[in-house]
């Protein structure tokens, strides 16, 4: 049975000019960009709306609120003063994490099936839109299967359960559990993104090592293994560590969790290795080497991410401005108002777009597609993390001091907004990594080229953005333009990819606003596009 409707005849006033609330989100019906980015990308598209139908539900909102509401609680001692060293959280966020792996979320890309990665990355999207923070654990699972083929024993002891679609949180040794969690701990206190500065000690015993050192950010500390960086006899080395063993709590200490900005409900936490058991993955002194697949693979979700949640922060803008009146219109019907949401909606699309391209090149077993996917993975993640905290704000500032409120859910976004572009390289590493590549796999670079010149013809200002672009740039710039280059090509990428998947409307306005001419530095700063076409783009829109 229903629930009953709230009251909206109160003692001093009736309640009017409010929207009603949701309820279930249509998150694939109400989102044609995103099928028709899917579909160009090769993903599975049963797999996501099904996936949608289930994440978008009212209760798995809910879910997500309260498993915000209630954050992780660190457990270090039990009552008798022994050590627990345990995150304890919301059922919610257990149930969270249930329905994302049961899905297939960490899963899909390694079972065979066509467009796996693809299909991850528009479920990360998803995903983001109802709750974030679940992401990141899922998100490491995911990534950690490629790195450890690095060694045939732990491949085959871990990743069975790494992509087992099963999920349990209980505080028991590997064997015990259907499903497997994997998480990650490199940063430490003298050098973030610098891992050479490396100063966690393994000291071989037999077959393992032991580790002593301190992690100043260990994600999701409740996983049940880590990949993580030590100083072995032979150079820095990437190692397992299991988070339980068979006879017991490995050597993990949990110091402290991060009081940090963005979501409450996913636990980050500090951590000291004492004497704890680890398993080499890849020869000595290669660790950088071996555990930058899971980096790599990471990045397409920090790519994704920022896409769900310009999705979701829109989405509550663009329901409000369809359900508010003011000044005798509705908000949607307001010519400045259309113009704010046109203008975000292109950079919100043009995040989606370019993120599922790249997931493309990830499903490629192509020499070329896999090159292209290193370099395009670091302009995706660097132009749609730069964009994203500046549309979350917008969208906020249109619904107005409700948007303000923690109900409306946009707080959330914004708190959540910076932390892919930090997570797995910030800005500056990201453009670094960029020329680094293009130097280092020039294929990469042949393969850019072929794509960006592959659409001209078709618009002229996009190829007078292009020629400009060169001769801006006849050769990798100075690193103190390295972020101009970055904004430049991830740009003409980004209109590469609308203009091969996208209405024209959408194609022409993108190359109209952020390739040429003359615009304001704020939202709305625009000239005439056809705003009907890009608004219907989010979903339910009357235009």
């Amino acid at each position: 049975m229903p629930n009953l409707p709230p009251t909206a005849h109160l003692p001093g006033h009736e309640v009017t000019n409010q929207p009603e609330p949701r309820g279930d989100l249509a998150l694939w019906g109400d989102d044609p960009a995103l099928q028709a980015h899917a579909a160009a990308a090769g993903a599975q598209l049963g797999a996501l709306e099904s996936y949608a139908a289930t994440i978008g539900t009212a209760e798995m909102q809910e879910a997500g609120i309260q498993a915000n509401r209630h954050p992780p609680e660190l457990l270090a001692f039990d009552a008798g003063g022994r050590r627990l060293d345990e995150v304890r959280y919301h059922p919610d966020y257990h149930r969270l994490l249930e329905t994302g792996l049961s899905a297939g979320y960490a899963a899909i890309p390694w079972e065979g099936g066509a467009g796996g990665h693809a299909t991850h990355a528009a479920m990360v999207y998803l995903t983001t839109q109802i709750e974030p923070g679940v992401c990141c654990p899922m998100t490491m699972t995911y990534a950690a299967v490629p790195a450890l083929k690095a060694d045939a024993d732990l491949f085959a002891a871990w990743v069975p359960k790494l992509i087992a679609r099963a999920y349990d949180g209980a505080v028991r040794p590997m064997a015990r559990k259907p499903g497997l969690t994997m998480g990650m701990a490199m940063t430490e206190k003298q050098g973030g993104s610098d891992l050479r500065a490396t100063v966690t000690r393994a000291v071989p015993d037999g077959d393992a090592h032991r580790l002593t050192g301190h992690k100043w950010f260990c994600s999701a500390p409740m996983s049940d293994g880590f990949l993580t960086l030590a100083q072995a006899p032979g150079g820095l080395t990437c190692f397992v560590v299991p988070r339980w063993l068979d006879h017991g709590r490995n050597a993990i200490r949990l110091q402290r969790l991060k009081d940090k900005l963005g979501n409450r409900a996913n636990a980050s936490a500090e951590i000291e290795y004492d004497g704890a058991l680890a398993y080499r993955l890849g020869p000595e002194g290669e660790g950088i080497r071996t555990i930058i697949e899971m980096v790599h693979h990471a990045r397409l979700d920090t790519a994704m991410a920022p896409a769900g949640l310009m999705r979701a922060a829109l989405d509550r803008a663009a329901h409000w401005a369809r359900h508010r009146s003011a000044f005798d219109a509705r908000l949607i019907d307001q010519p400045l108002m259309r113009a704010v949401l046109a203008d975000l909606a292109l950079d919100w699309e043009g995040t989606l777009a370019l993120g599922l391209r790249v997931a493309r090149a990830f499903d490629s077993p192509s020499e070329p597609e896999r090159a292209f996917a290193r370099l395009a993975v670091a302009l995706a993640k660097y132009l749609g993390n730069k964009l994203c905290p500046g549309l979350v704000y917008e969208a906020m500032e249109a619904i107005g001091g409700a948007g303000y409120v923690e109900d409306s859910g946009l707080p959330l976004f914004y708190r959540e907004a910076p932390l892919n572009g930090i997570w797995e390289g910030s800005g500056n590493v990201i453009c670094l990594d960029i020329l680094r590549t293009l130097r280092r796999a020039p294929l990469a670079g042949e393969v850019l080229s072929a794509e960006l010149g592959a659409v001209s013809g078709q618009y002229r200002r996009y190829d007078a953005a292009l020629r400009a672009h060169m001769d801006r740039f006849p050769k990798l710039p100075d690193p103190r333009e390295a972020r101009w280059y970055a904004e430049s090509l991830g740009s003409l990428l980004t209109a590469s990819v609308l203009m091969q998947n996208a209405p024209p409307a959408i194609a022409e306005a993108y190359i109209a606003t952020r390739l040429s001419g003359a615009r304001g530095r704020t939202a709305g700063t625009i000239g005439a596009v056809d705003e009907a076409a890009i608004l219907a783009r989010l979903g339910g829109l009357t235009c």
